[in-house]
């Protein structure tokens, strides 16, 4: 979908992730600042725990289970990313939203959102659930634009703000023009 903001969002083709310009980037991006902002600065990817090293280095099986959406520059190089996990009894979870910092302000993670909440809508789930660091304030607002409502915690981790937004009807709530966020 090329809405005119100079990019399309898109969803690869299985076991292409690797391929796609720039992705493995956006993803060592996100870890790398979110484990500065956990107060764990690590100096690059081979420093990251293994979990998210290995998300960096091999999305197509890190993500075997998952959608991950890509913006992609007319270019072809992603500008953003999103991953929409299976459902699991009737829930899906958005994971790794991040945006290139040069390409925020675009509408690049709303247009991510836009379509992980219209698969979610067609999966036939009754729930989108996600968690956000606490600090990450812009994110929560987009999110919360978006719909989703602060929750109780299904994660241990203190600064966690886990949201969910209820897929009703199959349809997305009406929203006003919204402005990137930063990721969760």
């Amino acid at each position: 979908m090329n809405d005119g903001r100079g990019f399309s969002v898109v969803q690869p083709a299985a076991h292409t992730l690797s391929a796609v310009d720039g992705l493995s980037a956006l993803l060592v991006d996100y870890h790398l600042r979110t484990e500065s902002e956990k107060g764990r600065p690590v100096a690059d990817a081979a420093a990251l725990p293994d979990r998210y090293r290995l998300e960096t280095e091999d999305p197509d099986h890190a993500f075997a289970d998952a959608r991950v959406l890509v913006a992609l520059e007319d270019g072809g190089t992603a500008a953003g990313c999103l991953v929409v996990t299976a459902p699991v009894d009737g829930l899906v979870e958005i994971k790794r939203l991040w945006t290139d910092p040069a390409s925020r302000g675009r509408g690049v993670a709303s247009a991510l959102l836009d379509a992980a909440l219209a698969h979610a809508a067609r999966s036939g789930a009754h729930a989108v659930r996600l968690s956000v660091w606490r600090w990450r304030t812009g994110a929560i607002s987009l999110y919360e634009r978006f719909g989703f409502a602060v929750t109780e915690s299904w994660d241990e981790r203190a600064e966690l703000v886990c949201m969910e937004w209820a897929v009703a009807g199959g349809s997305r709530p009406s929203r006003p023009d919204r402005h990137v966020g930063e990721g969760s």
